[in-house]
């Protein structure tokens, strides 16, 4: 009985096994529809197919030309009866670095799946498909320009940003990445919908959130898509140098004497370091300049002084009763600078308070303010940017008449 069950479970086996190896290798190849009309609504025709055996699958369109667009190669199948399926949206990927996918032209295209087994043995089977699409130009990103090509984000005014600009011939969404030198890939324009024209974007070598990015050889991305499904990316390099945030510290302030007659001068004595590491721009007046209480800064030697573009920096005095806006604080300032005005950077124009350097400016105004006791303090000025170490060292003068 035993014997007979063994020979019985054996000639069972060999038919089951006889069955899978005569199974249809490639079966049931069809398509939903016969015709894709693709508007850019996402519209898709499915290909069915079934494998009896384990093989790689590759599908691809062949035009009437003879042009072939291979949308799935050597695509790993194990068998089933169950039908696999691929969505065909009328796009194909070209494999060309610069247009990476595009919308098929209409025509007649034949459709053929193609399945390998792991002993070579192959079966194909092809479907036509035609398509009716808009022809429509792709989105070439075209005249692509970053300049400059070298930037130092310091905030000195100098080269701190590229500009990036291209144009589109057609309405696109476009996507725009940075690759970093260690191989982090940030975002800098998100699925921004661009239209037929010249387009800018301005990039200041740091990350979405504010972080200023090391120094290093940067890859900018441009991707555009249209709503057919052309897909255009462009990329080129950016190199960022002496980048850092700049940054001082005052680390001591002193004012005397402080009790003075009206028309007396008081004498400020502020230290400053360099605690960043970039430089800073600054310019005059220069250290030992004499302000009168009726002077500001813009109004002195014709006007050329008056605050900068460009992330100038210079020390200041203040003091609590002065009554104007964030324009007229600080109406004291002089150079932040360890040179006299003839050794400066541009003699007698400007300097660059160096990483680690520290410097002593002696500054001095003239009380002609009718004021029985004032409260001076000093800070540091960003010019467009903000005060720092702002209202540092209140001082109280009085003042008699």
């Amino acid at each position: 009985m035993i014997r007979w069950l063994v020979r019985l479970s054996i000639v069972a086996i060999g038919v089951l096994l006889s069955a899978c190896s005569t199974a249809p290798l490639l079966n049931n190849v069809s398509l939903s529809a016969a015709t894709l009309s693709p508007t850019g609504a996402g519209e898709t025709v499915t290909l069915n197919y079934t494998v009896g055996q384990d093989a790689t699958v590759s599908i691809a369109l062949s035009d009437a030309a003879g042009n072939q667009y291979v949308v799935r190669d050597a695509v790993w199948r194990k068998a089933s009866s169950d039908a696999y399926q691929l969505r065909i949206d009328g796009t194909a990927p070209t494999g060309d670095p610069v247009l990476q996918q595009r919308a098929l032209p209409s025509g007649v295209y034949t459709v053929t799946v193609t399945a390998v087994t792991a002993n070579n043995t192959r079966e194909s089977a092809q479907v036509n498909l035609t398509i009716q699409s808009a022809d429509t130009p792709v989105p070439m990103i075209e005249n692509l320009i970053a300049f400059p090509t070298t930037i130092s984000p310091n905030a000195d005014g100098r080269e701190d940003v590229t500009e990036i600009t291209y144009q589109l011939p057609v309405t696109a969404t476009v996507d725009i990445s940075i690759a970093t030198p260690d191989g982090r890939t940030l975002p800098f324009v998100t699925g921004e919908t661009s239209g037929p024209q010249l387009h800018r974007q301005v990039w200041n070598g740091k990350t979405t959130d504010g972080l200023i990015l090391a120094n290093g050889v940067y890859t900018y991305t441009i991707r555009a898509q249209d709503q057919y499904g052309n897909i255009v990316e462009r990329q080129n390099a950016i190199t960022i140098e002496n980048s850092g945030q700049p940054q001082a510290t005052i680390t001591y302030s002193y004012m005397a004497p402080q009790a003075v007659m009206l028309g007396d001068t008081i004498t400020v004595t502020i230290r400053v370091k360099n605690t960043g590491t970039v430089p800073i721009r600054t310019y005059g007046p220069a250290s030992g300049h004499t302000y009168t209480t009726d002077e500001v800064f813009s109004s002195i030697e014709n006007g050329i002084y008056t605050a900068k573009p460009g992330g100038y920096w210079r020390i200041g005095v203040d003091w609590d009763a002065n009554a104007g806006g964030a324009a007229k604080r600080y109406p004291y300032r002089w150079a932040i600078t360890p040179r006299p005005p003839a050794e400066w950077t541009v003699p007698y124009v400007e300097d660059e308070f160096l990483p680690g350097e520290e410097c002593e400016i002696i500054g001095r105004i003239q009380l002609k303010q009718p004021e029985n006791k004032m409260g001076f303090y000093v800070g540091l000025i960003q010019d467009g940017v903000g005060f720092f170490q702002d209202k540092t060292g209140r001082t109280i003068i009085r003042v008699g008449f």
